[in-house]
């Protein structure tokens, strides 16, 4: 039963209690002082991490509060609430609960068409409306960001990587006279391309520390794998807290329980650019799958060619990426097999969406691998980023070396393809082994420290920009062919 590790007695509450009371005194709480924990965003997977959280922690009502923000006045479809009401009706337990808080009656009104419901209302009874049919515990829900943030000592940020600039610059003016930066995990997959003055990604991490003024080391970032229905639903995961050393190892032994292991790295650039990166390759997963009838070949072909792209531009990001393994690799994967993303993509190949709909999928939220795909393909088509060929030894834009990422850019952002040519990107006869691009970008001097922001002046981007003595670089050295160094 969803919850029973904290609300069950003996031993599983005995830890819970034990690992709520090592977190407040770190974080320098006095007995009678709450723990206020707050998800900002309603979508899948922040409210399913809250209520993750609220059926491990939320008994203990003297030490932890969980609360979670969503926007007010969203109003539920009467498809959506006929839907619901099925839901409910299906499950005992929910039936029972509803019953007993006296809000059954209004699911049955709203399916007759006699009243609306709203998101935050049907969130505080256990229903995200991305994600019906999965109920939830029940939430605290408040729609008043200001209240809801102002005193909160851990912020897990559940929006979209497109919304999470506006919504922490409006936070960051709530947070002006505190004393003391809270905690924020990020949840958001995606990033920003800023070409001037020189081309860099925005992660966001970034976004949150430069909206509200908290330092880098109060800010980590949580990635999968993780479908949100199925780990609340107690199916076995993993995840990894990415971060500065102050804070993630002992949130990531408040975050375990059970059925959902938390690991922590140090390498929070990786990981966040490839949330953002799994998300673009999806969409292109979802047109094979379609267009190949699920084809279990053409799929790990793809997978194979796709996974070399994204190990090829963290290369570029990150001067020792993580390698894609453990919880990137399965991360990918499941992304690639079951995300919202994949669906997309499948949706589109099939001619059940179009591209003129948006990328805010009713039921679905927001399909961040639209924006990702814009952001990446800006960013890395600017030639003051050119690399060598390795074949016709020009110099060339990064993006040259990515043809699936080509290819989904004039698919989805400039619409001169149809999704079937993503086939001809993975069939292509001139298409490299997927381990020529991983040997190369393992092979040579692709790190670009200005991508990070880093200023022209620091070691960092003296040693690995503009063309100069090889030697210079420890890690050229070892190049095995000096010619083919990229800068």
């Amino acid at each position: 039963m969803v919850g029973s590790y904290a609300a069950g007695g003996g031993r599983g509450a005995a830890v819970a209690e034990g690992k709520l009371d090592e977190l407040r005194r770190r974080m320098g709480k006095a007995d009678g002082d709450l723990l206020r924990i707050v998800g900002v965003g309603g979508g899948a997977w922040g409210s399913a991490f809250c209520a993750l959280l609220q059926d491990a922690y939320g008994r203990h009502r003297d030490k932890a509060q969980v609360r979670v923000w969503r926007r007010p006045g969203r109003a539920v479809d009467r498809a959506t609430a006929e839907h619901l009401f099925e839901v409910i009706n299906s499950r005992e337990d929910v039936l029972r609960r509803l019953i007993r808080r006296c809000a059954y009656l209004k699911y049955v009104e709203a399916r007759l068409g006699d009243r609306t419901l709203y998101a935050d209302e049907i969130l505080r009874d256990g229903f995200c409306l991305n994600m019906v049919d999965t109920p939830l515990c029940p939430l605290k829900v408040v729609t008043n960001l200001q209240e809801a943030v102002w005193d909160a000592d851990i912020v897990i940020n559940g929006l979209p990587s497109t919304d999470t600039r506006e919504v922490f610059g409006e936070i960051g003016r709530y947070w002006k006279e505190r004393i003391r930066p809270p905690v924020i995990i990020s949840l958001a997959k995606g990033i920003e391309a800023s070409i001037d003055p020189v081309p860099r990604i925005i992660t966001p991490t970034q976004m949150i520390s430069n909206a509200t003024g908290v330092p880098l080391e109060n800010i980590l970032y949580l990635g999968g794998p993780n479908i949100a229905s199925e780990i609340y639903n107690k199916e076995y995961a993993n995840a990894r807290i990415c971060g500065a050393d102050k804070w993630r190892k002992p949130l990531a032994k408040f975050l375990r329980q059970p059925h959902f292991i938390v690991w922590d790295n140090s390498d929070l650039i990786t990981h966040e650019v490839m949330g953002g990166l799994k998300n673009i390759y999806a969409i292109g997963a979802g047109m094979v799958a379609a267009l190949t009838n699920e084809s279990a070949t053409s799929k790990s072909v793809y997978f194979s060619l796709c996974t070399s792209e994204m190990i090829y531009i963290t290369h570029l990001l990150a001067e020792d990426p993580e390698k894609l393994a453990g919880p990137l690799l399965a991360d990918t994967y499941v992304t690639l097999l079951k995300g919202r993303n994949a669906w997309y993509g499948q949706k589109l190949a099939k001619g059940e969406l179009t591209l003129e709909m948006g990328d805010s999928i009713k039921g679905k939220g927001t399909i961040q691998g639209v924006s990702a795909v814009h952001a990446f393909y800006e960013l890395l088509s600017q030639s003051s980023l050119s690399v060598t060929h390795p074949e016709v030894k020009k110099l060339v834009a990064p993006v040259e070396l990515c043809p699936i990422l080509k290819t989904l850019y004039k698919i989805l952002i400039k619409r001169e393809l149809a999704t079937d040519s993503i086939l001809q990107a993975i069939r292509d006869e001139s298409m490299y082994d997927p381990r020529e691009r991983i040997e190369m970008s393992q092979r040579q001097c692709l790190y670009r420290p200005s991508l990070l922001g880093l200023p022209k002046d620091s070691l960092m981007y003296s040693l690995h920009s503009g063309p100069q003595d090889p030697s210079l670089c420890a890690k050229c050295i070892s190049c095995s062919n000096a010619d083919s160094i990229l800068y």
